[in-house]
Formats: C-alpha cells, structure tokens, sequence
C-alpha cells in the first residue's frame, strides 16, 4: 500500500467517480474538489440575451456545455419564455461544442446543424462551422456561456466578423469547504504528492488562487508533481500558468485520464 502512488483529484461534481476510478487504478485518492457551480438566480444579462433570440436577434446559436444548456431553459422558465425559446431553437441553426449539449437537444427533439469533433475544443467548434460552410461575416451568433467567458472562441467569431450575444447561464465559485484543498496545497509544498490530475481549465484558476491566498504560489510551483490533463483546453491552461503537463487523456474522458496517467507518469 505504501508504494502505491498518491494521486490528487480536484473534481468536485463527479468527485465520487474520480476516487473510485483513481482506487481501481492501484492510486491512493487524495480528494481535493475546488470548484461549486453557482447559478445565477438574478441573471439579467442572460434574460436579456434570450429576449434579443426571441426576437430573432440572433442568427447562430452556439452550445458549448449540456449543463449550460439545460440551465438556459430552466432561467427562461422562470420568466415564462422556456417554450417561446424552444420554438426559436427548432428554427435556428444550432452548433454544439460536443456530446453533452447534443444529448440535451435529442432529448427535446431539437437536431444541432453540426458537432463539434473531439476533444471539443472552441477550435473544432470553428472548424465544425467552416467544414459545413456556414458564413459568419455580419451574423449574430448568441454563445451560451460556460461557467467563465469563452474569450478565446469569441475573439475567433468576431475575427470572421461576427457580432456576439453572450447568454452566461451559470459560473464557478470556491467550494464552501476549502480545507480539502488548501491541505493539498500544503501537501504538494510538503511533498507528499505523486500526481495531480486537473479535469477543466477552472480548476486551474482554482489551485492556483488558493495557492496564492495561502501565500504559497510560487512554492507550490517548484514543488508540484507530475500533472495530468484531461485535455487540450485544460492543458492550455496549464501552460499558461507555467505548468507542465506530463500526460493529457485521450481521449478526454476521466477514465482514460486516470488509467493513463497513473500507467504513464507515476
């Protein structure tokens, strides 16, 4: 048991999984959930973008996260618009980021005009749009927002001359209970960690703020351990922070992650 390598998750929604997959792997979890999925329960700026895509004010939308998606409908619930909305969605092309927003419209009866490829990066989701030739010089296309502004897909858009409606449904706070992940913090300072495994470019953000918080930030970067990523846009994350990444999954799905890095990198 003592030379099993002890592996850091910072996965709070599927936490339960990640410790299970980290266990059956021949890991020691070490369990750290750094973010909380805050909905927005006075979401103006959300309303008011589904208002414009009412009044057809927008001519693409684009999903980028199922939970994101299912969070718009349920905000325009609130306000009485959720049929209104779907009625729109049937008519307008609709591009998803991935599996995830697809399932959700198969299961409202709504078919997406195109999905983006794996990883499901803003880059594929442009590359969906230019492989089935659809022009966005002078169109408004509404982005549902997932949890932080996507800047990087937005500035693409507006490259190709398109106008954006932001819709930012939800977005990520601090867990109320930080002491799982300032002990990680400490750990990693301690040495006492084999292997980090990051699952979104927020949690990044997350470390990363705590870190500096406890006054620890740089330490923590001379000291970290082999760091796995579940995929391209959390490996560019990291490397924007300094951070190496030993392994990225793929494809980037936990289980692949964990499997991988644990067989790769400890």
């Amino acid at each position: 048991m003592d030379n099993l390598p002890k592996v850091c998750s910072f996965e709070s929604r599927r936490a339960a999984e990640m410790r299970d997959l980290i266990e059956r792997h021949n890991g020691i979890p070490v369990m750290a959930p750094s973010m909380k999925e805050v909905p927005l329960s006075d979401n103006t700026a959300a309303l008011a973008s589904i208002r414009q895509i009412l009044t057809a004010k927008a001519d693409l939308l684009i999903l980028l996260t199922g939970v994101g998606t299912t969070a718009m409908l349920e905000l325009a619930r609130t306000e009485g618009l959720e049929q209104r909305l779907l009625d729109c969605m049937q008519r307008l092309p609709i591009v998803v980021r991935g599996p995830k927003p697809a399932a959700v419209l198969h299961r409202l009866g709504i078919t997406a005009a195109e999905c983006a490829k794996s990883p499901n990066t803003w880059q594929e989701v442009m590359a969906a749009m230019k492989s089935a030739g659809i022009h966005l010089h002078g169109r408004t296309v509404a982005v549902q927002e997932y949890g932080t502004p996507a800047h990087d897909l937005e500035a693409a858009l507006k490259k190709q001359g398109a106008s954006i409606l932001p819709i930012p449904v939800y977005r990520w706070a601090l867990p109320d209970n930080l002491q799982p992940l300032q002990e990680s913090i400490h750990a990693v300072v301690r040495g006492e960690l084999d292997l980090l495994l990051f699952t979104s470019a927020q949690q990044v953000r997350h470390v990363l703020q705590v870190a500096g918080e406890l006054g620890l930030e740089e330490e923590w970067k001379s000291r970290i351990p082999a760091i796995a990523s579940i995929g391209p846009t959390c490996s560019d994350a990291l490397r924007e922070n300094g951070l190496p990444v030993q392994f990225e999954a793929n494809p980037p799905k936990m289980g692949p992650l964990v499997r991988g890095a644990i067989a790769n990198v400890t």
